[in-house]
């Protein structure tokens, strides 16, 4: 078990952490997600990494990542792009794999955990390099959605697999909420309803 003068790093896939996340049925809390891992240790940087469609004006995860990057989250986003493969279809190209690994790679000298909050197999060599530098990982998944979000080499490669369900009590919003956010939806004019219900869909992407 990590000691309370752990220096932590949270590293969030947020797409991938929203997709899990639904498919157990819950939305997260990020205010509460910050609490839990705060309490654990000295938290040296929290990151939400995410995509973001160039072709849209607005974007209704954007309320999120205002909230999240003036709450104490490092916001890393990357736009998407649009191109038509060989065939003729059109396609969105878009990860951000990449700025994740190199930010905590950058990080390893100076924490003590990383938290990674991804089942994406391709993290696996990031996650090896990390502990290389003696740092201590948690992977942060599901194996209870069907399909599985983790994928079992990362599963096998932490120190320590969290499934997401695990912390729902402590890090899920309360279904009041939820509740209240669906009757102010109804009660608002057409023309709002059809916002509030796009931003209630990615609101945790």
């Amino acid at each position: 078990m990590p000691s309370s003068s752990s220096k932590i790093a949270l590293f969030i896939d947020g797409s991938n952490l929203h997709s899990t996340a639904k498919a157990l049925g819950f939305d997260i809390d990020y205010k509460c997600l910050l609490k839990e891992f705060e309490s654990r240790g000295t938290l040296v940087r929290a990151c939400y990494y995410t995509t973001i469609s160039e072709s849209q004006e607005y974007s209704s995860i954007r309320p999120l990542l205002d909230w999240l990057a003036y709450n104490g989250f490092t916001v890393v986003m990357k736009a998407t792009k649009e191109f038509v493969d060989a065939s003729g279809r059109r396609k969105i190209k878009g990860n951000i794999d990449l700025e994740l690994t190199v930010d905590a790679m950058e990080l390893a000298d100076r924490i003590d955990e990383m938290v990674l909050f991804s089942g994406q197999g391709d993290f696996r060599p990031l996650v090896e390099a990390v502990q290389r530098h003696g740092v201590r990982v948690t992977v942060v998944s599901s194996l209870a959605t069907q399909p599985s979000t983790i994928a079992d080499e990362l599963r096998r490669q932490a120190d320590v697999f969290c499934d997401i369900r695990e912390l729902q009590p402590r890090i899920g919003r309360d279904p009041s909420e939820r509740a209240l956010s669906r009757i102010a939806r109804d009660q608002a004019p057409r023309s709002m309803q059809r916002a509030i219900a796009r931003s209630g869909d990615d609101d945790d992407d």
